[in-house]
């Protein structure tokens, strides 16, 4: 898809009104909770991790790795959510170095893999035709994935984070306006609509129609509705997909509470050192771990 197709497409939303419209317009994400027993007595491996799959009765089962120390109490817990990018770690495993770092101060980990997990789902699993359902879809599972770890033995359900990376970052913005169970959140090189990256694959027949659908998941007016009491927003200052206006826009849709902006000298992966351990330090500092 060639970025004149996307102004147009997003000269189309404007001109319609489309452009940050209302949540109201978007379905609910309304979901009915059901106990996750895979998640109920794990067997902890801080090293590797314990793999989980977690979901209700006649949905498909989501998986994800919980890291952990031995036999928490009382401990903080992370939800994390990996990017769309490098295969080897479009998965759970890309923040796997922050979870064992922060399992040694006692915090508990839930890394799930999500559906753009699947090889090549951007090119041959996901169709214009279903993203709408399939965006819904994606923070009930998330959803799940809270209840998941609010079932581990020892979790402190009133210290949750959430921290997602790219489309991991976009569900999340959409998942905390709904769900008040993470009281922080990470939020790593999101951008401000679903469909600017959607049309980055296969097209819509009717581009302009599809846009004004899928603009009702348009980030700021998801991101002004945040539950978070805490949010750190990492850009970064070389993102080919992420321009530097579009992370200012979104620090801006954000309640100004305990918010926090940082861009880094690196590119959309935001794979630096830096990254990690402010990214860490914060976690540590606003979960009391």
């Amino acid at each position: 898809m060639k970025k004149a197709t996307l102004w147009i497409a997003a000269a189309a939303a404007a001109a319609l009104g489309l452009l940050g419209a209302s949540p109201a317009s978007a379905p609910s994400f309304a979901y009915k909770p059901v106990r996750a027993e895979a998640c109920a007595h794990p067997a902890y491996d801080a090293a590797q991790g314990t793999a989980l799959a977690f979901g209700a009765p006649g949905e498909t089962m989501s998986g994800g790795v919980l890291i952990s120390p031995p036999a928490p109490k009382s401990a903080a817990a992370v939800l994390w959510v990996h990017w769309l990018g490098e295969p080897a770690t479009t998965n759970h495993t890309e923040f796997a170095s922050d979870a064992r770092e922060l399992a040694k101060h006692g915090v508990v980990s839930l890394l799930v893999d999500m559906p753009w997990s699947q090889q090549n789902w951007f090119a041959n699993n996901r169709a214009p035709a279903t993203d709408y359902a399939d965006t819904i879809a994606q923070v009930v599972t998330l959803r799940r994935a809270l209840d998941c770890l609010e079932t581990v033995p020892g979790v402190d359900t009133m210290r949750i984070a959430y921290v997602g990376h790219d489309f991991g970052a976009m569900d999340g913005a959409l998942l905390l306006a709904v769900d008040e169970r993470p009281r922080y959140a990470v939020l790593v090189a999101p951008t401000l609509s679903f469909w600017e990256w959607y049309l980055l694959g296969r097209a819509p027949a009717d581009i302009a129609s599809y846009v004004a659908s899928m603009s009702v998941f348009d980030l700021p007016a998801w991101l002004v509705r945040g539950k978070q009491s805490a949010t750190l927003l990492q850009f970064g200052q070389n993102d080919e997909y992420v321009a530097r206006a579009t992370g200012i826009a979104l620090r801006n849709a954000m309640p100004n509470r305990d918010r926090t902006f940082k861009s880094y000298p690196t590119d959309h992966a935001l794979e630096s050192e830096a990254v990690h351990e402010d990214r860490r330090a914060w976690l540590l500092a606003h979960l009391g771990a």
